[in-house]
């Protein structure tokens, strides 16, 4: 059943509704950077935005267990980057978002892969020295190059502390011990798959911004859905099985959602291709924008 043809209840107000294309300037902006070119393995991740945005009409603007109305911000659809890939497209991220910080409290970017962590990131903020970086991520993604393995290490390379890094999710037989070292020899906190088996989520969230947003620093958050099982997100190429649950994911996009230190995030690593047809990954997607919101929403 497509949007259309969704039942049509004024006092369900449903969530795509929310985005506003006619301004620049919102609590909350929403843009899709549809990269996919530097991909390892073939993707068309550049559906991905699209596809998300479709799936919000899905679900409601009310948040129950927080008791909140995502009617009560100000949301903003700054549209997709046209083709961020490459030299020229890093060009384009950097010309669309360098002065989005300054119209909006909280950026969502829709990946694309995970490349844009880097593009979004380095385009934000032109001194990297005195931000914070958390991912929550199967993968280290300190590969040489330029690809969607790449990103944490490009931003290392351009001056961002791994001292102010934290990386949770990292899973066994994901990265190799080469990678393992790069991510200790730099200072990166490392908070593992196996480490969540024994603590809360909210702990290590916790844990990650008190690292990553000490003395007040401002964070950037990557939630690389393949973090997740693979039984709840088939539509993430490299995700594994053992992965975090959904839940634990939502319950992080809302926990840093909340913290007024975050001023971006992007949802990646998502082809929406190769969804089931229930669509679950890319309706795990849209409910990380809701529930981000929904935490931007309990700000004091």
């Amino acid at each position: 059943m497509s949007s259309a043809q969704l039942p049509n209840d004024p006092q369900w107000v449903r969530a795509n509704t929310l985005f506003s294309t006619d301004n620049e300037s919102a609590d909350i902006a929403l843009v899709g950077i549809p990269a996919h070119e530097s991909s390892i393995s073939p993707t068309q991740a550049h559906l991905t935005p699209q596809a998300v945005r479709n799936a919000l009409a899905r679900y409601s603007t009310f948040s129950t267990s927080s008791s909140v109305d995502l009617q009560g911000n100000s949301f903003v659809d700054l549209g997709d980057i046209a083709s961020p890939d490459g030299v020229e497209g890093l060009k384009r991220v950097n010309n669309a978002l360098s002065r989005v910080l300054l119209n909006n409290q909280l950026l969502i970017a829709l990946g694309g892969d995970n490349s844009i962590t880097y593009s979004a990131a380095s385009s934000l903020w032109r001194d990297l020295s005195n931000i914070g970086l958390i991912t929550f991520d199967a993968h280290h993604d300190l590969r040489d190059g330029n690809s969607n393995g790449s990103p944490v290490w490009q931003l290392i390379q351009a001056g961002l502390p791994g001292e102010n890094i934290v990386q949770i999710g990292i899973a066994d037989f994901a990265n190799s011990a080469e990678y393992s070292k790069r991510a200790y020899d730099n200072g990166i906190t490392v908070i593992s798959r196996a480490d969540i088996r024994n603590r809360k989520i909210g702990d290590a969230v916790a844990k990650a911004l008190d690292i990553a947003g000490a003395g007040g620093r401002e964070i950037y958050v990557d939630l690389d859905v393949d973090v997740c099982d693979r039984s709840v997100v088939p539509a993430c190429p490299a995700s594994m099985p053992g992965g975090i649950s959904a839940d634990q994911l939502r319950q992080a996009a809302f926990l840093v959602g909340a913290d007024s230190r975050v001023r971006a995030i992007d949802i990646t690593e998502i082809d929406a291709s190769l969804d089931t047809p229930d669509q679950r990954t890319v309706r795990l997607a849209a409910l990380l924008v809701l529930e981000a919101s929904a935490g931007f929403a309990t700000r004091k």
